[in-house]
């Protein structure tokens, strides 16, 4: 087991630092104070292979000693009858005097230097999906590589110390529409509605930040979205929801737009693996993902793919490097659809039919009365 916690005197910005650092804008989470050393410490202590949950990382403490004590599982030391201390869950763990004051304490857990130990964070994935690779004949036909229900991979992050302790995989409803019979068919476009989401969450912090109210920053933020998207790409009044759960959340981007699109059933989950470690102990999970074009690709890619020899014994990759290809034609046409079931998609077409209309108005008055009225 190891520790691990900044032990930085924070400063925090009450109007919202933590997205300013996501969003980009250049403002600092937080100011650690320069006469402190970065000393960390964290414990698994639900036993499950990582300290990545809430309650695993703590600040370490200074002592009178010089010495960095971690406030996990800290107890306080005995004193024999001569008046030595000695730490009751082991002998090998020191008794410490807080600089704070107090009797002195003892931890199993260790404290270690970011300077020379620093926290290893992975990137977001890049994965921008299948690149057109031909142009298109005078009849209209792919002249490059074809590829059926294609999609990309893309990652979010549930709740750990790099998001903090945000879930932002959270399912929020179905916020980005499948787009059937729309121009919305390709999952580059899907990302862009997503992306117009969070473009949208910037309006609302910058409105937040020169001291808006959470109303008038919701309003800011719906107003940049109409003017950004089409109403009708996306359910607006979840949209807003959403950008305001968000709003002083930890999540990136990618995250956003996979929470996004995970919620509206576009997307497959590969598995989870570490996207932030210290030593080697996990202190942030990953949820991989290959998301698709709409909620159909996704449930033949499902179905599908076990049918295919091509993809026997690796049918997905791996949760870091997601593999989300479409079929081929000669895959497509080996598909047998009496095996796949689409009645999830089914309830969605009944669904949608007897009110899309009705709702589409509804959202963009909602849309539009949430800017005008703040």
């Amino acid at each position: 087991m190891i520790c691990l916690a900044h032990t930085r005197h924070w400063r925090l910005d009450p109007r919202g630092a933590a997205l300013a650092l996501v969003l980009g804008f250049g403002v600092p989470l937080a100011s650690p104070s320069a006469a402190y050393a970065q000393q960390i410490c964290a414990a698994d202590l639900n036993n499950n292979g990582d300290a990545a949950d809430e309650g695993e990382q703590a600040n370490c403490l200074s002592t009178t000693s010089g010495a960095w004590l971690c406030p996990i599982q800290e107890v306080a030391c005995i004193a024999d009858a001569a008046g030595q201390y000695s730490c009751p869950v082991g002998p090998q763990y020191a008794c410490l005097v807080k600089t704070a004051g107090g009797p002195p304490s003892c931890s199993p857990n260790q404290c270690a230097d970011l300077a020379t130990n620093p926290i290893v964070n992975e990137p977001p994935m890049d994965d921008p999906g299948t690149e057109p690779d031909g142009g298109i004949d005078a009849d209209g036909n792919c002249m490059g590589t074809i590829e059926i229900f294609s999609g990309r991979g893309v990652r979010c992050r549930p709740a750990g110390l790099g998001t903090t302790f945000a879930n932002c995989c959270k399912d929020k409803g179905k916020i980005v529409k499948d787009g059937m019979g729309s121009s919305i068919s390709s999952i580059g476009t899907k990302i862009a509605v997503a992306k117009g989401v969070f473009t949208g969450m910037k309006a609302a912090y910058v409105a937040f930040k020169a001291g808006a109210t959470a109303s008038q920053a919701a309003s800011a933020g719906a107003n940049a979205l109409i003017i950004g998207l089409d109403p009708t790409s996306l359910a607006v009044s979840l949209a807003i929801n959403f950008m305001m759960e968000f709003l002083f959340a930890g999540c990136d981007q990618q995250d956003m737009e996979t929470a996004m699109l995970r919620s509206s059933g576009m997307c497959h989950e590969v598995g989870s693996y570490c996207t932030s470690s210290f030593l080697g102990i996990c202190l942030q999970k990953a949820r991989g993902h290959c998301c698709f074009n709409t909620k159909l690709g996704r449930i033949i890619q499902e179905q599908g793919r076990p049918q295919l020899k091509s993809f026997n014994g690796n049918l997905w990759g791996t949760a870091k490097k997601p593999m989300c290809r479409g079929f081929t034609p000669e895959e497509f046409q080996a598909l047998d659809f009496s095996k796949i079931d689409l009645s999830e998609y089914y309830a969605d077409i009944e669904a949608r039919a007897q009110s899309s209309i009705q709702i589409d108005m509804g959202e963009r008055i909602d849309a539009y009365l949430k800017a005008v009225n703040p």
